[in-house]
């Protein structure tokens, strides 16, 4: 049976994740493999050689091949992006550094922004003006264009962006210059801001269309050489992508809006515990996804994740909003924190301990992966706890170095004047404060009590740290899902394809054309729907971001039926003042409401993977034991370890304990209950003791 199989496959900075979906027969297999950075597709290979069995018939018959990377992220983090110019309207060439002209911590006199993405030199102001109604004050100096065309062609320049004022009104001045820099320019990429992000606030236009070429020769390069090793391969359908709003897109919508991808893969991951979440009946979960070199944090509500239209990369200060490059593409409103397995610990010079945010990656990769790597990491400190094995890391097919990590956390130990076993302690305990505290304000943000939320823990590192990190947030609960080490290539299977496209339009609610608003809606249906597979069987939603006049913050609201029907302005009206109340605690009915953008997303659903439900009593029966930390008596001790496919449904274990799989491992702590439910996930209820 052709076209039978769907594959996920998820690059993280340590390694490269694989699900493979048979929807014939049910069948789910997953592999795990190191990412390996400067070829991001020879991982993606060697794992899929694995997945496609003889002859690679994997590959063949996929109806679907699903794709998430942090290659985006990461070129933006290591400044490996093209040589960019920026096109503007003159006198605004210096946006990127005048910013908000806000200090991100007031009371620190020598603060550091992100160095801009584009140069000044190779930042142009060209004479033009269009005025915020969309009307032409000044036209558009097309030999201004020119002389920038050639000075970006003397310097080399791969790819361009242009963003003039208020093009999202008037987009004409911008799509001439377009067509201008294309001519001159054969070779370079060309970013609009009224394709890229056609809505206000100049800034975080600026800024977002600027990223979005600095990304683009990368993008297109490598996506690109994905899809023709595919087509070797034998591979005959389009290639997704994961995008940063939790839906996915075919690699040539990637490719023209590649800023809306630069949070690919944690998107998967908060996809998957949305599923999960639905599965077991979770009303309220905290998604936990700590790999290699991340954690990642999101609170889920009734199957809905937050989704937030700013965010930020780069940031000088990790926990100081305003430190570092706005994005304004929809994306889900997750915590990042520098925590992973591959985080390196020291010791500071006022001699205390610090772990993270740096990461030791895949190459070399912590010291036990015996690569090379030299510094203490988190996974080092696991190893040596006990937490994981050194003969089974992988399956057995990666074995670890326990002398290696104990050479190398002996550095930190010496330095803070105790032995390597309490070190190891030390950096894993550190670790999960670090994330508690950053979750403790993220879920405060979002109206949310931690006592009220489950724990869905995934992610290589997450079920080692999962139990430790609950207890410390007060969350009473901790649900490991089947695959956990893989869960965000499964998320990428569990995701719809969706696309939304925005149309700023500014008019006041009490005389807006209502046949206007319907058009402008249809066309952007079209736009959106042409940007899914042909095949698609697409549905759209339309929201409309909403203010008072002479505000700055919107509301989006949603839109039912067509702006002709009866009542439509009167049902909108009083969406959104139900929505100023849950944020502001009243409501404003002096001040007239205006329309700023129209939004619509177009999305098709994806086949849910089949999640086998179990049925009798399963009963737990330990394969061995092992030398274990147990932090709540503080002490190591021999303890039972339980092989995780060997669990049935209904089978309980009173901890300490350890459950081991392939991919992961889990880590329960004294008098901590463990039960398997009837999907196969491991429901950890926490002890009432507090533990140190």
């Amino acid at each position: 049976m052709a076209n039978h199989y769907r594959i996920g496959v998820d690059i993280g900075g340590t390694f490269t994740d694989f699900t493979l979906v048979d929807d014939a027969s049910g069948e789910i297999r997953v592999d795990k493999c190191l990412t390996t950075p400067d070829q991001p597709e020879m991982a993606v290979f060697e794992g899929l050689g694995r997945l496609g069995g003889e002859g690679g018939e994997a590959i063949r018959d996929a109806s679907a091949i699903i794709h998430a990377t942090t290659l985006l992220t990461n070129v933006v983090l290591e400044r490996k992006g093209a040589l960019t110019g920026l096109i503007t309207t003159h006198g605004f060439r210096d946006v990127l550094e005048f910013a908000r002209e806000l200090r991100y911590d007031v009371f620190d006199p020598f603060i550091v922004f992100p160095k801009p993405l584009v140069e000044r030199p190779l930042r142009v102001g060209v004479r033009e003006r269009t005025l915020v109604d969309g009307t032409v004050r000044v036209p558009l100096d097309e030999e201004d264009v020119r002389r920038a065309a050639r000075l970006f062609a003397e310097r080399g320049v791969q790819s361009v962006a242009v963003c003039f004022l208020h093009s999202y009104r008037n987009p004409d001045h911008e799509r001439r210059a377009g067509e201008i820099l294309r001519e001159m320019l054969p070779n370079a990429e060309i970013s609009l801001s009224c394709e890229v992000h056609p809505e206000p606030k100049e800034y975080e236009r600026t800024s977002t269309t600027v990223l979005d070429a600095y990304v683009k020769p990368t993008a297109t390069l490598y996506l690109d050489r994905f899809a023709a090793r595919l087509r070797d391969a034998g591979y005959r359908n389009s290639l997704l992508v994961m995008m940063s709003n939790g839906g996915v897109a075919t690699a040539d919508t990637t490719k023209r809006f590649p800023v809306q991808a630069v949070e690919s893969g944690p998107a998967a991951g908060v996809e998957a515990a949305k599923h999960y979440g639905m599965l077991i009946g979770a009303r309220r979960l905290l998604s936990f996804d700590m790999g290699g070199t991340t954690a990642k944090l999101c609170v889920v509500t009734d199957g809905k994740a937050e989704r937030t239209r700013s965010f930020e990369v780069d940031r000088v200060e990790r926990f100081k909003p305003g430190s570092g490059i706005p994005i304004a593409v929809p994306v889900y409103d997750l915590l990042e924190i520098g925590a992973g397995g591959g985080s390196i610990a020291r010791v500071n010079s006022l001699g205390l301990l610090e772990v993270g945010p740096d990461s030791s990656g895949s190459k070399p990769g912590p010291a036990c992966y015996g690569l090379g790597g030299a510094n203490p990491t988190v996974t080092d400190a696991d190893l040596l706890l006990g937490f994981l094995d050194a003969g089974s890391f992988l399956g057995g097919s990666m074995k670890l170095d326990l002398a290696a990590a104990r050479a190398a956390m002996a550095r930190v130990a010496e330095g803070l004047g105790i032995d390597a076993d309490q070190a190891a302690w030390g950096v894993h305990n550190y670790v999960n404060e670090t994330m508690a505290s950053a979750a403790r304000v993220h879920v405060a943000e979002k109206g949310q009590t931690p006592r009220e939320l489950t724990l869905v823990a995934f992610g290589g590192a997450g079920p080692v740290h999962a139990v430790g990190l609950a207890r410390k947030l007060g969350c009473p609960r901790v649900v490991v899902p089947p695959l956990p080490g893989v869960m965000s290539a499964f998320g990428l299977l569990t995701a719809p394809i969706a696309i939304e496209r925005p149309r700023a339009i500014r008019r006041l609610l009490s005389v807006v054309d209502l046949v206007e608003l319907e058009r402008w809606s249809a066309e952007l249906e079209a736009e959106a729907g042409g940007l899914l597979p042909a095949e698609s069987d697409i549905t759209f939603s339309r929201t409309v971001d909403v203010w008072r006049v002479g505000q700055d913050y919107p509301l989006e609201v949603a839109v039912t039926g067509k702006w002709t029907d009866a009542g439509a302005l009167e049902r909108l009206a009083k969406a959104f003042d139900e929505q100023y109340v849950l944020h502001y605690g009243r409501v404003d009915d002096q001040t007239p409401l205006e329309l700023v953008t129209l939004r619509v997303k177009a999305s098709s659903a994806t086949r849910k993977p089949a999640v086998k439900v179990a049925t009798g009593k399963g009963k737990a029966a330990a394969a061995g034991k092992r030398r274990v930390y147990v932090p709540a008596d503080a002490v190591f001790e021999e303890v039972p370890v339980y092989h995780r496919g060997s669990l049935g449904a209904g089978a309980t274990i009173l901890g300490p304990a350890i459950i081991e799989e392939r991919e992961s491992t889990t880590v329960i702590d004294r008098h901590d209950k463990l039960e398997v439910d009837e999907f196969g996930c491991l429901v950890v209820t926490l002890a009432a003791k507090a533990h140190s």
